[in-house]
Formats: C-alpha cells, structure tokens, sequence
C-alpha cells in the first residue's frame, strides 16, 4: 500500500464545536412510575451518586448520556428522543411486564422493524434501537433528540447551529440535522401540525470553544441565563439574518472545563437477577450482553 499517495475522507472524522450532548431534563410528577418505566421498562440505569432522593431522578443511558427527572408539574418534548439500547427481546419483555404497574397512564409500546416505540406515562416518545451500523460503535446511548418545528423553519436553525456554535449541519428532506458530538445529533423536523406550547424542558450540551458562541448569543441577544463560570443558558433559537425566533428549547451550554465533563457514569446489565445470577456481570459491557451469559447460577 502506498502510504503517501492513499487518499482518505478526511471531512467524515470531523466533529463541530459541540462536543456532547449530555442529558434531556423533564419534570415528572411522581417519582415511582418514573422509576417503572426508565429503570424497569427500559432497563437503564439510576445515578447511584448524584440526585439520591426523591425529587430529583438522573438516568444513566450509557456512558454519555443522561435523562434528568425533577419533580414537578410533567413536561413533553415536543418530539422524540431516540436511544440505543441492545438486546429487543429482553427489552420488550421488560416493556411488557410494566403494562400492569403503569396501567392508567400514558405508558405505551409497539414494534417497528428497526426499533420499538414506546411512550412514558406522561406521553414522552423514546425511539430504541438495536447497536448497529446507523449508530457506528454505540453500544448505548442516546444518539439523537427530534423536535418538530413549524413548516419553513429548517434551514434558518441549521444556519444558526452552524454560524453560532461553528458545528456541522444538513437539511434533508425539510429537516435539519445538527452535530452535537461523536454520533449524536440534534434533528429538527418540520410539520404542518399545530405544534404544543413550549413548557420548558431543556437539554444540555458540552461544547469546546465556549466564549465564542456566548459572544453570537449575546450579540443575537438571545442569553437567557449567566450560570456560572463554566456555564450559560439560552432559550430561542433565531434566525442569524433576519433575528426572526424560530424555536424555543433551551440549552445549557458547558464548557469542557465544567467540573463534571466526563464524568464516569455507571451502568447496570439489566439482565441480572437473583434467581438467574453470574458473578462478576452485574456492569453492562456490550461483549457480555452479546453473548448467552454462560456459567450461570441458578438459585431457587
């Protein structure tokens, strides 16, 4: 092989300024059905050290990603929120086995074939899907969040992205894709449907050169908060031509110096019980969720 003369597509390993996105923060009214559903339905994982009581609930999805569950009045995404979690069949086993506990809310599920759709009890849409090529190496995460935006908007917030926070964006097919990080995007769907009020759910991103987007925000006067030192927050997404506001989510914006950048979070392997246990497999590691699971110890 020529080793001087190989050409490669330098252009697909690059990532824009935003280097993560973190979490997805929803307020839910009562933390026990949240539980079914994120940690029974779903088989993800409750932070073991941050947010401990019982207003306040972090879930772990993976090794970047995190849902973040105050306590108070529900709030929806005005969308979806995708999540790649492996195995189908012990995830829609567990899905099944909430039916009963989560019967009389929103909670809901149904097969497709590249992913299964379910809904919390407060009518939030997860889209899961299996590891696979679409998602490059994730093994579990959450690679997207989708909002619907009105008819016209698309391109507009693509060009904020990319004037903004200097990130890669497309438009396809009246939808924006925003890169936010190693296989993770922000999608912004356009839809003729009337679209709900805005409630005030947030996400949260990580983002390298930190000063310079501040200084866009603040010049498109679009700073809703000064946090802190490693930390601010904007709420409209604006035109950067025209100024013209073309959808409210708010972001919190963190520096990579933020004290908690990549910090470790841990996650369970959903498939250990006590009747069915195998020592030493209590973590999720992609490699053991694959296999069968042999030497295992059956108590009972």
């Amino acid at each position: 092989m020529d080793t001087i003369t190989k050409t490669y597509d330098r252009a697909a390993e690059d990532l824009g300024n935003i280097v993560g996105l973190e979490h997805v923060n929803l307020l839910v009214p009562d933390q026990r059905p949240a539980t079914l559903f994120y940690v029974s339905a779903l088989g993800l994982t409750r932070d073991p050290y941050m947010m401990t009581s019982v207003d306040n609930m972090w879930i772990n999805v993976g090794p970047k990603s995190q849902f973040h569950l105050p306590t108070g009045k529900d709030q929806r995404l005005r969308g979806r929120t995708a999540l790649v979690i492996p195995g189908r069949e012990q995830l829609l086993k567990r899905l099944g086995n909430m039916k009963k506990p989560l019967e009389g809310t929103q909670y809901a599920f149904k097969e497709h074939n590249d992913h299964v759709e379910t809904t919390c009890p407060w009518g939030n849409t997860m889209l899961v899907y299996e590891p696979g090529k679409r998602f490059g190496d994730m093994q579990m995460g959450m690679p997207y969040v989708e909002f619907d935006v009105p008819v016209g908007t698309a391109r507009g917030i693509a060009a904020f992205y990319a004037k903004v926070f200097d990130t890669m964006t497309r438009v396809e097919k009246n939808t924006a894709h925003v890169s936010v990080g190693k296989g993770q995007e922000l999608v912004f769907k356009e839809t003729d449907r009337k679209l709900p009020d805005y409630d005030g759910h947030h996400i949260q991103v990580y983002v390298a050169n930190f000063s310079r987007p501040h200084a866009a925000l603040a010049k498109l006067g679009a700073i809703s908060e000064e946090s802190n030192q490693y930390q601010y927050r904007f709420l409209d997404i604006v035109d950067p031509e025209s100024g013209k506001k073309l959808f409210q989510i708010e972001h919190e914006v963190r520096s990579i110096t933020h004290p908690m950048y990549l910090r470790p979070l841990l996650n369970r392997n959903p498939r250990q019980n006590n009747r069915a246990y195998v020592p030493g497999r209590d973590g999720f590691t992609p490699e053991v969720e694959a296999e069968e699971l042999p030497g295992r110890v059956r108590f009972g």
